[in-house]
């Protein structure tokens, strides 16, 4: 027997069941894709005193859906589903845009940050009548979350009176399209949304109460949590956080279209947060894992265009290729292709993927006493 390969084997086994390896993995490979059709494409260069690089673009322009997946991650994680960010997204950049372009002044500061406090005010109002229809109301989330999703485009439409609004503010350029530091803008304020997203579910009870109203909502109820209140807040925070893409996408662009503004960016969100590891039953949840989905699913979106697939096939090329990151992620399936060596852990129920594994029933009786939390 060797020591010295059971030890290595052992920690290999060990580094690809964890939740995050295949996701990362997929990434890694999506990179070295662009490679042989763009020598350069991990060089980044420094011009005028701002970073560029076919990396740096990729974080750039994945900047939105972050911040909408990890606002979905948290609604996903309470069982639920917010179908109406992409009409946040719109209403959000609409409002804004429509403010400051009616100002004398767009330059001016006080009238950029208004406009900016009047859209995401109003991204607020849309997660709070989200989160009152699914948790006071008992509206499944996704009939809930559509009736936004399909009546926001057109407030956002009667907003800019079906119109393009274009606007030339250098402050509120900066949120989207500017740099400090050397990087640009949008970077630093995804860092911070997720940051804190992170030190409140993972340094505070917050993380455990929205993964036992996922887990079980009426067994939490019965111990004391309210989960109405938990499902409103995380409802309410991921339509923040799509106000927030919506400022970052009508700043990027200097405009405001309500009719293809964040269009289709909820299906990409959803999507990253399977890609990371949570899973769509409710429970347990990985921020950083979503954060990694997002890359993987902006990294593939500059692939297509890279290898040069063409338009109308590059959503089938995209299915796919989401497909096989799905199937990587379910032990089931590693264990039938590669062997016991990347399938379950022995004793294991169904894999070390909190995406592949299915949730465990279990009744009131058997929750509620494991439940310390209040």
């Amino acid at each position: 027997m060797s020591t010295p390969s059971a030890a290595t084997t052992s920690r290999w086994r060990a580094l690809t069941h964890h939740h995050l390896f295949w996701p990362v993995a997929v990434l890694v490979a999506l990179l070295l894709v662009n490679v042989p059709f763009t020598p350069d494409f991990f060089s980044i260069k420094m011009t005028d005193g701002h970073l560029y690089g076919s990396l740096v673009s990729i974080v750039l322009f994945g900047s939105p859906l972050i911040l909408v997946a990890v606002g979905m991650t948290l609604v996903i994680a309470t069982g639920g589903i917010d179908l109406s960010v992409g009409a946040v997204v719109a209403i959000t950049g609409a409002l804004t845009c429509s403010y400051i372009s009616d100002q004398a002044d767009q330059n001016a500061l006080s009238g950029v940050f208004l406009a900016m406090g009047v859209g995401l005010v109003a991204a607020v109002v849309c997660g709070l009548w989200n989160g009152f229809l699914v948790a006071r109301m008992g509206i499944q989330p996704i009939i809930a979350t559509l009736i936004i999703m399909v009546a926001g485009r057109g407030v956002a439409q009667l907003i800019t009176d079906g119109q393009i609004i274009t606007i030339n503010s250098e402050p509120y350029k900066l949120i989207g399209g500017g740099y400090w530091l050397t990087l640009p803008f949008s970077i630093f304020v995804v860092a911070v949304v997720v940051a804190v997203t992170v030190a409140l579910t993972r340094r505070t009870a917050l993380g455990l109460l929205v993964e036992s109203v996922g887990g079980n909502a009426e067994a939490s109820r019965l111990v004391g949590i309210r989960s109405r209140r938990i499902k409103i807040m995380v409802y309410v925070f991921c339509a923040l956080c799509a106000g927030i893409a919506g400022l970052m996408i009508s700043s990027n662009t200097s405009a405001a279209d309500g009719n293809n503004a964040g269009l289709w960016i909820e299906l990409d969100a959803i999507l990253a947060v399977v890609i990371g590891g949570t899973s769509l039953l409710g429970g347990r949840f990985s921020i950083g894992g979503t954060v990694i989905g997002a890359l993987v699913i902006q990294t593939l979106t500059t692939t297509i265009y890279t290898i040069g697939v063409p338009t109308q096939t590059n959503l089938v090329f995209k299915a796919a290729v989401v497909i096989v990151v799905c199937l990587l992620q379910s032990p089931k399936f590693r264990a039938k292709v590669f062997g016991a060596k990347f399938g379950p852990k022995s004793g294991a129920t169904s894999g070390g993927s909190a995406a592949a594994e299915p949730a465990k029933t279990v009744t009131t009786a058997e929750a509620a006493p494991k439940m310390e939390v209040s």
